[in-house]
């Protein structure tokens, strides 16, 4: 993907001109250049280097009196699915750039390229050649934010065929940034396991420490990861001249912890000999989605952490997000041994949180394979991290490269918006799924942006879920909030119900400090809701507990025609989603347990002797 076609070129341009450009560029001169009467053909290092290429010289380098052109070289045939993205303005958010792409077809995935260029960069691919040919030219000038975007076809994996393919893979190991990579025993070669990978542990540092951290050619690293038997990833070069740091640290929870503590141990010697500062915190980086289950209701969870641990902890501002920063960082005050207890709490309520995402997205009866990066929920989704690598959304001082996105978790092995499915749920998809209604209330205010110009919007997310959405008529004139009611499969609501959360958020109904938060609603056979409450309430307690979301069971409630009653749902996506399943699974196991009843054969009467 790094091979660049150099067009336009004077019958008189040599490969020495071609060089010498490059050079003047400071553009690394690329050993083969195949030059062709007005064309030529240039191999770049990475990806970094030909988005470089392209942006600096396409349109604007002129050799022998004609400007030339710059793209990647994509034979026809290769012409897929796939296209980049380029000079996207930072600042924009998520939405905006979802809702650009959505226009033009069914976006599978997105994946942030981390470049040297001041804009962002993405790769996009959508479910078919036609969606992307219009997009690439509906999309090529479109100025977005006084940036006129670029757009090109870049290779396509999955329109390779298998040797071709296979060629490719043996070219050596993609790279979207770089950085430095220290493994030890989990992490390196040999040592990849096909399970799914734990929430790795993301820090700042202040950059004059990190020569601290690496030590004199590596040693002190290398005795890092050897010792907390860690795979750990310093971005050094990214972000040039940023004040701090990301290191991102993948091992088990305790391995993870060993390494911080170490870190933190270095640091705070390293300021101590050169009197820089009095004071190191820990900073913790952190997905956005994630953030608010680790705060709890209230800040109850935060304030706990805080007391238990002797720390003061602050959270950086919903504010600082933008498209190339879905991390927030968390601030712990406090010293080495205070920290580090409260690092082994934080990272204890991240994984929880992380896990509940996975396991719901890993649900039989959910989609299988799901990236919920085209729903544009939060404001993230570029990580997009895909099962082919890891994509890095870069801030100014954060590049997460190996970021948290609840869509696709961590280098998760669901692939694409339709990726492979889960071991397990082939037999779940030869049968018709089961119909459900869910209603979900939304500000009265908002039901004009969800039902769009002339009904547009809301016949769009109808068909891009596959649902039927209907809002229903308001209760009074003055009623705060208005009934939609989605009908449709697992798979329909899961989308229906995230486009609406995050169309909610993109029109500014909910302020940027604020989590959307809805309150759903789900019919339970009246058979069933003891069973969602429990022994004393035990079940649903733990419902509440698992999945941050507040659930509600009315006990004065009159059983309908069909012998049902309304759960209520309150809570931010991903908590409404995980409460939503596992009521379902509970309903479910009551239906199956009632099934066995009437199917068990009629006990005989006990015989009686005379």
């Amino acid at each position: 993907m790094n091979k660049l076609y150099v067009g336009n070129l004077s019958p008189t341009v040599t490969v020495e001109d071609l060089k010498q450009l490059f050079d003047e560029r400071k553009l690394p001169v690329a050993d083969q250049v195949l030059l062709k009467t007005g064309y030529a053909f240039v191999d770049f290092p990475d990806q970094k280097w030909a988005i470089k290429a392209i942006e600096t010289l396409s349109g604007k380098a002129e050799l022998h009196g004609k400007v030339i052109e710059v793209d990647y070289s994509v034979p026809k045939k290769l012409r897929s699915r796939k296209i980049q993205i380029r000079n996207i303005p930072p600042q924009l958010q998520w939405e905006v750039l979802d809702s650009l792409l959505t226009q033009y077809g069914s976006v599978e995935n997105v994946e942030q390229v981390n470049t040297d260029t001041d804009t962002a960069v993405v790769n996009v691919t959508y479910a078919t050649k036609e969606e992307a040919k219009e997009a690439l030219e509906k999309l090529t000038g479109h100025t977005v934010e006084d940036h006129s975007l670029g757009v090109s076809y870049i290779l396509d994996a999955d329109a390779v065929s298998p040797p071709q393919a296979l060629k490719l893979q043996r070219g050596g190991r993609s790279r979207t940034g770089e950085h430095l990579d220290y493994s030890g025993a989990a992490g390196g070669p040999g040592g990849q396991r096909h399970r799914q990978p734990e929430l790795p542990l993301r820090m700042l540092v202040p950059t004059q420490f990190v020569g601290a951290i690496i030590g004199k050619e590596g040693l002190t690293i290398k005795n890092l990861t050897k010792e907390t038997q860690s795979k750990v990833d310093i971005h050094r070069k990214e972000n040039a001249g940023a004040a701090e740091k990301a290191i991102t640290i993948h091992s088990s929870p305790e391995g993870c912890s060993s390494a911080c503590r170490m870190i933190l141990d270095i640091m705070e010697k390293e300021a101590n000999d050169t009197n820089a500062a009095e004071e190191v915190p820990l900073k913790i980086l952190a997905h956005n989605s994630l953030v608010g289950r680790l705060i709890g209701k209230e800040g109850r969870n935060l304030k706990k952490i805080e007391q238990d641990s002797g720390t003061k902890i602050t959270i950086s501002s919903l504010q600082d997000l933008t498209i190339y920063n879905p991390e927030r960082t968390i601030t712990v005050r406090g010293g080495v041994e205070e920290c580090c207890n409260a690092e082994v709490e934080i990272m204890r309520k991240l994984r929880e949180a992380y896990e509940n995402d996975v396991a719901t997205l890993n649900q039989t009866n959910l989609i299988p394979g799901l990236n919920l990066n085209a729903l544009g929920i939060f404001s993230s989704s570029v990580p997009l991290l895909s099962s082919s690598g890891n994509p890095h959304v870069h801030a100014p001082v954060q590049s997460p490269a190996a970021g948290y996105n609840p869509f696709l978790g961590l280098s998760s092995p669901m692939g694409g918006l339709y990726g492979p499915a889960p071991v397990g749920s082939l037999s779940h998809q030869l049968t018709a799924p089961e119909q459900e209604v869910v209603y979900v209330f939304v500000p009265t205010q908002a039901v004009g942006a969800l039902i769009g110009k002339k009904g547009q919007h809301i016949k769009e997310l109808a068909q891009f879920a596959g649902a039927s959405i209907k809002i229903a008529p308001a209760d009074s004139p003055d009623s705060s909030e208005r009934m939609v009611i989605i009908t449709g499969p697992p798979e329909a609501q899961f989308k229906a119900q995230g486009r609406i959360f995050g169309k909610l958020k993109e029109e500014n109904f909910f302020t940027a400090k604020e989590e959307v938060k809805l309150e759903t609603q789900i019919k339970v056979p009246s058979s069933a809701a003891g069973r969602v409450i429990g022994k004393g309430g035990k079940t649903v307690n733990e419902l509440q507990n698992l999945t941050s979301a507040e659930v509600i069971v009315p006990r004065d409630q009159t059983p309908d025609d069909n012998d049902e009653v309304f759960v209520k749902i309150i809570g931010h996506f991903f908590a409404s989603q995980t409460a939503q399943r596992k009521i379902r699974e509970i309903i479910q196991q009551v239906k199956l347990q009632e099934q066995k009843q009437h199917q068990a054969p009629p006990q005989p009467p006990p015989h009686q002797s005379k």
